[in-house]
């Protein structure tokens, strides 16, 4: 990676005679651009992500949210295993909203591997260098004769050495190394990354210590509850709010009038939605509060249509629409009508998948304390930068003026990625001038979600008389206004197996959509890759070919290119051979080529290329006389690139995707009247311990930057269990959830 000085590190002295370094950069160009970082002159100054004191404490500052991703631990280790001490010997604390200092800070898109690979373990480096420099002038040696090791600098011909902490003042006063001249770690001699390490949060995770923003504490501060219409943007008529403010510990109770933009499409962080604020001593005080609230709304104030949404409507539309040409041609190429007029077979058929939440463990939740113009912000959020900005925009007040500290997340899968419970707290601490934290109840996280959006596709597939596909059709239903779609509930151009076909089209249709949709984990890739990879097995088995063979030719063809296009999936060039790869080698390691044949045991394949990962699952089922379904074991092979940085932070991903999308299979929320029917985990039952497979879990290393696990390995497993019921029952598995298509889970 190339840096200049100004691209890179700041030295200052800490109180009482340390050292810190710090870095910036403009990083998104780097993971976008697939491991090719873009030089750019940054405009803010850095801060410190490593202190050392002279008592030789060493501390990494962790820069980005913990979602549950690991990064609180995987970040810090690139920094440790180039500065070259021992992983004991660092404290790791989480870094504040800085993105001056630390580049951008987010969690979300499996981006945060890519953004840091190069740039942090660049850090550790140079305070390497600044060791090895300060020790060589004290002793009046040669800088090459000096070596590291454990948080010390070594001069093996006069058998001398010293601790990082006692060079800290000298190094906190030397300039900056030449970034050029860093000698980075040859991967052999790592030491820490690569290795298996335990969570820097299991102590205190394990112990019940305080570290969610459910559990942030401030003097003087209320808790809030905000009660808000079933139906989006539904405002307050009245409500009988003097009887509220009499409750016990009950200090304030107030309308919000709101002000929600879009439609119809909405957009993922429309404003602030209108509703009921109550404010008490307990947050047990509010909510019960919240239970005697007597509310008349106003259910057609964000838009006339919203109160007749439901999703029979919105199945009846979709159907309606299949039937016709695509409102909107995404990609055409060849002659699809004509291939498929001489094809030998024809398969056609059609898929769809419902509205799901994120159902995070932790309901939303943020602590704000606005005070004389400035705000402070204890929150959540996957995306703080973007919620700072979010929250001075709809407050009208400087972006400058909010400090925000990020707290661990009992899970975001996306949904924090918006930021209207951020806006919520910071709107109610102005309003009763205290610190407030606002948090969310079960119900609230089901009711205003911003929903992984239903969809519907129609297939058309031709074949030929040697089994090879010669034309391929598909036609998407989804949520927008003419082409522009909702949040996450669009189609890529290029969705396989565009440009390795000889005849392609594929195109969609919106209907509008009245409610908010955002990304959930694999955002787009985890809905649209159960269509694409079960409807490839199906042509397969149709043209009488193992889905494997049929899907390796497919990556193996010569692409079609698009004149005047740059073929990419999401901002990276896609490599095929590199998905070839996996699913070779989860053949390999789940025995494809040799399974046996057992009635009611079915074995089912699918891959997929997304968040610049490649993963392919093969999942095994069982399906008893009942139609009830066990996963009993799964197969993921995932390419990440060249590195592994944490095998125990990795394999959690993966093991934690594979669940998810088997919840994916099982899961719905539907709607009627413009409010969902769901409203707690009772109704949307989310995978047991016992239903849990055996999983295999394996990682292909290429010669290709490391990138994140917190998506890839997800989309694959749904499609896999799906065709897997296939291959033991004979019935196609086209309607999510399974239920729909005659199948329980076990």
């Amino acid at each position: 990676m190339q840096f200049n000085r100004r691209h890179f590190l700041q030295l200052s002295a800490l109180a009482g005679g340390g050292l810190a370094l710090g870095l910036y950069e403009h990083p998104l160009a780097y993971a976008l651009g697939g491991g090719q970082p873009e030089r750019r002159d940054p405009a803010l100054s850095p801060r410190a992500f490593i202190q050392i004191e002279p008592s030789g404490k060493i501390t990494i500052m962790a820069k980005n949210p913990e979602i549950g991703q690991g990064v609180r631990t995987m970040l810090p280790m690139l920094i440790a295993e180039e500065l070259d001490v021992e992983w004991s010997q660092v404290h790791v604390e989480q870094a504040s909203l800085d993105e001056t200092a630390y580049g951008a800070q987010f969690a979300g898109g499996s981006m945060s591997t890519p953004l840091n690979w190069d740039p942090l373990r660049h850090v550790g480096a140079a305070g390497r260098q600044l060791m090895i420099t300060a020790a060589a002038k004290r002793w009046s040696v040669p800088e090459k004769e000096c070596t590291t090791g454990a948080g010390r600098v070594l001069h093996a011909a006069s058998q001398r050495s010293l601790g990082y902490g006692e060079l800290a003042e000298a190094a906190a006063r030397l300039p900056l190394p030449d970034p050029e001249s860093l000698q980075m770690k040859d991967p052999k001699e790592y030491k820490i990354i690569g290795k298996f390490t335990k969570g820097v949060d299991n102590p205190a995770l394990l112990t019940g210590k305080r570290l969610f923003g459910i559990d942030v504490k401030v003097p003087g501060m209320l808790h809030a509850v905000y009660q808000k219409c079933p139906v989006f943007a539904g405002k307050v008529k009245q409500a009988n709010l003097d009887e509220i403010k009499s409750m016990p510990g009950v200090r304030h109770a107030f309308i919000v009038d709101g002000s929600v933009r879009g439609g119809p499409v909405v957009d993922s962080d429309p404003g602030l939605e209108p509703g009921v604020a109550i404010v008490a001593e307990t947050w047990w005080q509010a909510q019960a509060a919240r239970r005697a609230l007597k509310v008349e709304w106003d259910t057609a104030a964000g838009s006339p249509t919203a109160a007749t949404q439901s999703s029979k409507g919105f199945d009846d539309k979709a159907a309606q629409l299949l039937k016709q040409p695509p409102g909107h041609t995404l990609r055409s190429y060849g002659d699809v009508d004509a291939a498929c007029k001489s094809a030998a077979k024809i398969v056609e058929a059609s898929y769809a998948y419902p509205f799901l939440v994120h159902g995070a463990l932790e309901p939303q939740n943020t602590t704000a304390h606005f005070d004389n113009g400035k705000l402070e912000i204890w929150t959540t959020s996957q995306a703080p930068g973007g919620g700072r900005g979010y929250v001075a925009r709809e407050m009208g007040i400087d972006a400058a003026n909010i400090t925000i500290h990020l707290t661990r997340t009992g899970g975001g899968f996306g949904r924090r990625l918006m930021n209207d419970y951020m806006l919520e707290a910071a709107w109610i601490s102005r309003e009763v001038k205290a610190p407030v934290q606002v948090l969310w109840s079960r119900e609230d996280d089901f009711a205003h979600d911003a929903y992984r959006p239903a969809g519907w596709h129609g297939l058309k597939a031709g074949v030929d008389a040697q089994g090879h596909i010669v034309a391929w059709r598909q036609h998407m239903v989804t949520f927008g206004s003419g082409e522009k779609t909702a949040p996450s509930a669009g189609i890529s151009a290029d969705e396989f197996p565009s440009g390795r076909v000889p005849n392609y089209f594929i195109g969609h249709s919106t209907m509008p959509l009245w409610l908010r949709t955002g990304p959930m984990r694999a955002p787009g890739a985890n809905a649209i890759c159960f269509v694409g990879q079960s409807f490839l097995d199906e042509v397969a088995r149709a043209a009488g070919r193992d889905p494997l063979d049929l899907q390796l030719e497919l990556l193996a063809a010569k692409e079609i290119p698009m004149p005047g296009e740059q073929r990419n999936r999401g901002g990276y060039i896609f490599k095929p051979e590199r998905l070839a790869g996996v699913l070779q080698q989860v053949a390999e390691e789940s025995g494809w080529k040799n399974r046996k044949r057992q009635k009611g045991t079915g074995m089912g394949i699918a891959a997929y290329a997304c968040h610049l990962g490649y993963c392919a699952e093969v999942a095994e089922v069982t399906v008893n006389a009942s139609n009830q379904v066990r996963v009993t074991r799964v197969w993921a092979v995932t390419d990440v690139g060249h590195q592994i940085i944490n095998p125990s932070g990795a394999r959690a991903q993966v093991e934690g995707a594979i669940v998810e999308g088997m919840g994916h299979t099982m899961l719905e929320v539907t709607m009627a009247g413009g409010q969902m029917a769901q409203s707690n985990y009772l109704q949307y039952r989310l995978p047991r311990m016992r239903q849990t497979p055996e999983m295999h879990i394996s990682f292909r290393l290429t010669q290709n930057p490391p990138t994140g696990l917190g998506e890839p390995a997800l989309p694959p497993v749904i499609p896999a269990i799906c065709n897997a019921i296939f291959d033991a029952t004979g019935k196609r598995v086209r309607t999510l959830p399974l239920s729909k298509s005659g199948f329980s889970w076990a």
